[in-house]
């Protein structure tokens, strides 16, 4: 096997031109395939990063009425009871999930004011201990809550920086005293997300998605939300799953176990997106019968935009799978060349005993190596080939390695399928007149 090896490469340097132009077809076919496998992965991963965020893998599970996300400010539902502490522990439990937060929210709330200076459509969250762990926030300036802070109902908050910026603007606001409905509440620290993720926004239902927190947020410790808010209202729940792809199934137990809080209804089926909460502005206490608990499943929003890319993708690939097809040709051509311009040497191999086995794999060699180089040449020119398209059209991309050494082997199968034909033709020489050829 190494001595054919070596005879390929003698054979491929003594015709070098000839051997790059018949590269050539493998080369630019392994070249798009990679640089549209590499597309295709780095805009997936760009959808994913889109929705779910930088990395936080977070799962909310909210009351819904119907499809749409219930607003307490229509009033506490009838059929829906204070999560106990031994739901909270089963979900905490649960495989898959690294850690959990329980609250109470009020999206777009009004009534949030510094002196003159409102916080218009921004967040109010009542939170426990585990809210900034579970959301991917960290504490940018002043204290996190402390255990006093829940246990002596103390109005105290924390802002994030779009709050910060919109009620104090230039000013640090950690020991300042800002309203709430009312209801004074001292700023003891300032947060931001631990990971900086700039939402891709290019429709109104992004919009929706994103909107809440993009207006600014306000935290109070869940102990004090009955000073500003309702007493007993059911909570919300943001789970964080331990991978990605556990996102949906975690979603969906953690949806069960809420819904035992709901008389009468079990776990009702996760919602494929976020962008619904705009038409719950309808939703009343008086008609609050199908109102449950659902879980926002963005991962399965996600699949659905990643399908769609790679049916599109996936005929790109066939198509450049064509050149590929044009290069085996290419190769059989220039073997069936090269046995016609060898059958002297053949012809003597056959008379110094050689068998037939060895002449077709010779060639079958010869053929591979060949078509193996192409491919090789063919996964550094599509590397090549994704960053450019990258660069000029912004487009991430992502290499994948399993996707290029696949490649180089499908290469070198071509040149073994299509390098059988001479090879069969040179082992069946008949060496007499092999020796007679000119």
């Amino acid at each position: 096997m190494l001595e054919n090896i070596r005879l390929a490469f003698r054979g491929i340097w003594s015709h070098k031109m000839r051997s790059f132009l018949t590269m050539l077809g493998i080369i630019i076919g392994i070249a798009s395939i990679i640089s549209i496998a590499s597309t295709i992965q780095g805009t997936n991963e760009q959808i994913k990063q889109n929705l779910i965020g930088a990395g936080n893998n977070n799962v909310d599970v909210r009351l819904y009425q119907g499809e749409s996300e219930y607003w307490m400010d229509n009033g506490l539902p009838d059929n829906i009871s204070v999560i106990s502490d031994e739901q909270k522990e089963q979900i905490r439990s649960l495989e898959g999930v690294e850690s959990a937060t329980f609250y109470n929210r009020r999206g777009y709330a009004d009534g949030i004011t510094y002196r003159n200076t409102s916080l218009d459509s921004g967040s109010v969250y009542g939170v426990d201990a585990e809210f900034l762990k579970t959301k991917g926030y960290v504490i940018q300036n002043g204290r996190d809550f402390v255990e006093r802070d829940f246990k002596e109902f103390r109005k105290v908050v924390l802002l994030d920086d779009v709050a910060v910026q919109t009620l104090f603007p230039g000013d640090n606001p950690v020991g300042k005293t800002i309203e709430l409905r009312g209801e004074p509440f001292t700023v003891v620290g300032c947060i931001r997300k631990s990971d900086a993720f700039e939402p891709v926004i290019n429709s109104l239902e992004d919009y929706y998605t994103y909107n809440q927190n993009t207006n600014g947020i306000v935290l109070i410790p869940d102990s004090t939300w009955p000073v500003v808010y309702n007493y007993d209202e059911p909570e919300e729940v943001s789970v964080m799953a331990s991978e990605t792809d556990l996102m949906s199934s975690v979603g969906k137990k953690v949806e069960d176990i809420m819904n035992q809080a709901v008389t009468g209804q079990t776990g009702s089926g996760m919602i494929d997106s976020e962008e619904e909460m705009m038409d719950g502005a309808g939703s009343s206490a008086a008609d609050s019968g199908n109102v449950s608990y659902k879980a926002a499943d963005l991962l399965k929003t996600v699949k659905n935009l990643q399908k769609v890319s790679e049916n599109t993708n996936k005929q790109l690939l066939w198509i450049a799978s064509i050149s590929l097809l044009v290069g085996g040709i290419g190769v059989m051509n220039i073997m069936l060349v090269s046995v016609t311009e060898r059958t002297s040497e053949i012809g003597l191999k056959k008379a110094i005993g050689a068998r037939k086995n060895r002449i077709l794999w010779q060639f079958l060699t010869e053929a591979a190596v060949l078509t193996s180089i192409g491919g090789v040449l063919g996964v550094i020119a599509g590397v090549i080939l994704s960053q450019v398209i990258s660069k000029m059209s912004q487009t991430p991309v992502a290499i994948s390695v399993p996707v290029s050494v696949l490649a180089v082997v499908f290469s070198m199968a071509i040149g073994i399928i299509f390098g059988l034909l001479p090879s069969i033709k040179a082992a069946n020489l008949n060496p007499i007149d092999a020796l007679r050829h000119e």
